[in-house]
């Protein structure tokens, strides 16, 4: 396999079939625990959001045959339009100088052919560039519905806090609800955590497809946002591995120092 240089060619590089892939297994598993749970639903709208982006990706990395095709024909028509118009210039003036008159409408000749040319070279460098910033900007436009994204998911555990599932309390009217167990909170979370690294990874696709400096920063923007969020929702789960943990101990001990018959310490450790 090391031999083959398409297979080595797969491993180099982000799959967009295989991170669509990774949110479909990502959603049966959400759907399965959290059958009515929000983050499903954006789950599967992630997989066509993932499936759209990926083609448009793929459609950023390949040339626009017909743009070029125009920055060619103009390229072309300019060429012979400057070509033509040096042979004027040589033809009316250049032929004999050493009349006053010809000398001066031979250097404003000059003069307007060197205008021209930068205008024309402008032109040219503005075509040529365009497709470049055509890409740039559907790129952009698509990393920032991307981002949006992330802050969707945020949302959805922004309210799943650790201590005040597992610490209790008098909930107010206004509270959100707190049904999960310590074992769903954290499967919820990860699953949050790992919603947001394949958001990351779809957005690397335009990275990869257009390696534009712009592009590259965008994308690095959006993974280091990922990567901040994810370090706060795995504070949240080592939060409840720990108070479960903590509780799990109170109960084992309280249950030994009070009625030894009817204690489960194995209880909570089952249910994680």
């Amino acid at each position: 396999m090391r031999d083959d240089p398409e297979a080595a060619e797969y491993y180099r590089r982000l799959n967009s079939e295989q991170l669509v892939l990774s949110l479909s297994k990502l959603d049966a598993r959400i759907r399965d625990r959290f059958p009515n749970a929000g983050l499903a639903r954006v789950c599967q709208d992630l997989i066509v959001i993932t499936r759209d982006n990926s083609a448009r990706a793929a459609r950023i990395g390949r040339r626009d045959g017909w743009l070029w095709f125009a920055v060619f024909a103009v390229m072309a028509a300019c060429i012979a339009g400057f070509s033509y118009l040096g042979w004027l210039v040589v033809a009316s003036n250049f032929v004999n100088l050493s009349k006053p008159d010809n000398v001066y409408n031979f250097i404003q000749g000059v003069d307007a052919f060197i205008h021209v040319f930068f205008v024309i070279g402008g032109l040219l460098f503005f075509l040529v560039s365009m497709e470049d910033r055509m890409k740039r900007r559907r790129a952009l436009s698509a990393i920032n519905e991307l981002r949006s994204f992330i802050h969707v998911v945020d949302m959805h555990q922004l309210t799943k806090e650790p201590a005040s599932s597992l610490a209790g309390g008098a909930p107010t009217p206004n509270s959100p609800k707190r049904t999960l167990t310590p074992f769903e909170l954290a499967r919820y979370l990860d699953y949050c955590s790992e919603m947001l690294a394949l958001i990351a990874k779809v957005a690397a696709l335009y990275a990869q497809a257009l390696p534009d400096p712009v592009i590259v920063d965008a994308v690095s923007d959006l993974e280091r946002l990922a990567s901040n969020l994810s370090q706060k929702i795995w504070s949240k789960i080592t939060l409840v591995h720990s108070l479960a943990g903590a509780k799990a101990m109170a109960g084992g001990h309280d249950a030994e120092s009070t009625t030894p018959t009817t204690s489960h310490p194995d209880a909570v450790e089952e249910e994680l």
